[in-house]
Formats: C-alpha cells, structure tokens, sequence
C-alpha cells in the first residue's frame, strides 16, 4: 500500500518491533520517541495511521489524540492506541477522544497487520469518498452555474423581444447600461453612498438594467405602440408592465435560488417607475423606500431618454432633468449626475 505510518512510542524496542511489522505490510514506518516529537512528524509527513503508546513522559498518547483531533488539518487521521493499559476504562477514554482502536501489549504481529490493515484501507475510502463529494460539489457548481447563465440568456432574449415590441431600440438599452454604471461609480466615490454601494453591486446593477421592461412582453402592443397619448384605461394597463416582469422573474427563480442577481432585477423592474415624492407607480413609494438601484436607473433613464438622438443636448437635458429634482429624481443622485455627466455616453 506504500502508506506512511508514523509510531509514536518512547521505547525504542517497542519502535523497533513495530517498524518492522509495518515494513513487512509493504508501508513506511515514521518513527517517533514522543508526543512533541510525533506533533512535528505529522505536519512535516502527513501520516494515514498513527500507532501510538499512552504512557509516556511529558505530552502523554491521550494528549496527543486530544492535539490531533481539535486541528482541522490532522483531525480525519486515525489513532490507533497500543498501550498495557488493558482497563476496561483505559479503552472507553482512548475511544471516547476520537482513538479508532485500542490494542493492548504485548505485540502479536497478526493482530497489528490486521488491524493496521483494516484502519488503512478505511481511510483511503474515506479520503477517496471525500474527493468524491468534493469533485461532486465542484460539479453541482458548475452545473448551477450553467442553470443560472441558461436563465440569463432567457431573461435577455425576452428583453429583446420586449424591446422589439415596444419599438424601442436595443442600443438605447446599451446606452443605459454605461450610464447606469458610470453613475454609480460616481456615486461610490461620494461620501452619502460609499457604504451602499459595492463592485459588485455595480456589475450586478449593470446587467440587470437590459431587463427593467420585460414586463412589455405581457403588454398588448398597439398600446406600447401608440404614438398619441394613451387614455386613462390604457394607461393603466401599461403600469402594470412593473407587477407582470417583477412576478415573470420572482417565479423564474424559487427558493435557494433567489440572488443579488435577481433581489437587483426585482427592485429595477417593479420600481423603477417610482418617484421621489412618492407620486410614481406601482406602490407609491417615497425617497430612500425606493431601492437603490432603481433610483440610479430611473435618473440615467430619464437622461438618456432626453439625449437619445441629439433630441437634447447634454445641457439641456441637464436642465430639464433639474426641474425633476425632489419630484421624481433623488436630489443627491442628480447632482452627482451633474458632476460626472461629461462621463456619460
């Protein structure tokens, strides 16, 4: 088996004896006259058994168990105790400190290669059962990881198709994805948002943007087609695009699935209609109850909608846009808006 053995006895004769049992096994035999010294072999040969006498001086074979058991990296070793010691409550105490066996001298050569052989063999099935599950774990992951861009790409695709309907061109969403993040990175260097907002937060806002609207998709589109004003009845069938996306994707993702990714999706697509003064849709929320990320959204939505085709200069829709501070637009928001606006795109 070639496997490392380490012998922790402070007779030398006892060591000798079982060097060449272990030998005659076709192992290798580590060999240590005392606990402190077997502490030192463990680290520097990472055994697979540990053969170890009770009664020595100093750090005692039960001290050495105890040692070996509380650290993370030697705890799944297992210790087998060869002692004298043959009292009932001698083997109950090696047992109870996490020993796997307890033979009592003297030696009988049979009795040691068997069970040295038994304890062997179960360690390499346990190591070999814990790759298992850790090749398992990393396979999970990745498979979840596969599940999530799958669910992504659905996400975007019907975004598109959202878009689409809406006559709304897909550039324009490109747009507001680099303005969303140029504001919020603006926005992190700012003392009144440093603490709310992350890296990752802004990756995670950046790819949530594409699917704010795809609530559309449950909208009829000679509405979102419309080019006169939409009647009240109308209207109101289109604010509901915020209750069909946020739903679409709350039931897309279930229980230990639900994450950043879709708590930021969530907030942009149900509330990126909200106002600052609370007069927006769908809950009527008001200042800081309006998720972070759909404040940003909304701010950089409104600017690229006003300069989407040199409609308005980059001044002008920063005018216009001033008259929505403290109404629509989070004051703070915009003025750091107004500062990095030469970023934006």
């Amino acid at each position: 088996m070639n496997a490392k053995v380490l012998i922790v006895d402070d007779v030398e004769a006892n060591r000798l004896i079982l060097e060449e049992i272990i030998r005659g096994m076709n192992c290798r035999p580590i060999l240590a006259d005392g606990a402190e010294a077997a502490l030192e072999m463990v680290q520097e040969h990472s055994p697979q058994l540990i053969l170890t006498d009770i009664s020595m001086p100093g750090m005692n074979g039960y001290d050495l168990c105890r040692a070996l058991k509380a650290n993370e990296k030697t705890k799944n070793i297992p210790i087998v105790f060869i002692s004298a010691f043959d009292h009932p409550e001698d083997i109950v105490e090696g047992l109870s400190l996490g020993g796997e066996d307890y033979i009592t001298k003297p030696f009988v050569p049979e009795v040691i290669e068997a069970r040295v052989g038994v304890y062997l063999r179960l360690h390499e099935a346990k190591q070999e059962l814990m790759e298992m599950n850790r090749r398992l774990q990393v396979s999970v992951s990745e498979q979840l990881i596969q599940m999530e861009q799958e669910k992504k790409d659905i996400l975007y695709a019907l975004a598109g198709i959202a878009s689409r309907i809406s006559d709304r061109d897909m550039a324009y969403t490109g747009r507001l994805q680099k303005n969303c993040r140029v504001l919020a990175q603006g926005m992190q260097l700012s003392p009144l948002f440093e603490n709310r907002i992350s890296d990752a937060f802004i990756d995670t806002l950046e790819l949530a943007v594409p699917i704010r609207d795809i609530g559309n998709i449950g909208i009829p589109m000679e509405i979102l087609r419309k080019k006169t004003d939409l009647t009240e009845e109308e209207a109101a069938i289109m604010r509901t695009h915020t209750d069909i996306g946020a739903k679409f994707l709350s039931d897309l993702y279930v229980n230990n699935d639900y994450n950043d990714f879709v708590v930021t999706s969530v907030d942009i697509i149900r509330h990126h209609h909200e106002s600052w003064d609370g007069k927006g849709y769908p809950d009527g929320l008001s200042k800081d109850e309006i998720p972070l990320a759909a404040q940003i959204v909304s701010t950089a939505d409104l600017y690229c909608a006003l300069t989407e085709n040199d409609k308005y200069s980059r001044e002008e829709a920063l005018e216009i846009m001033q008259k929505e501070s403290g109404a629509k637009l989070n004051p703070d928001i915009l003025k750091i808006c107004c500062k990095i606006s030469r970023q934006l795109c």
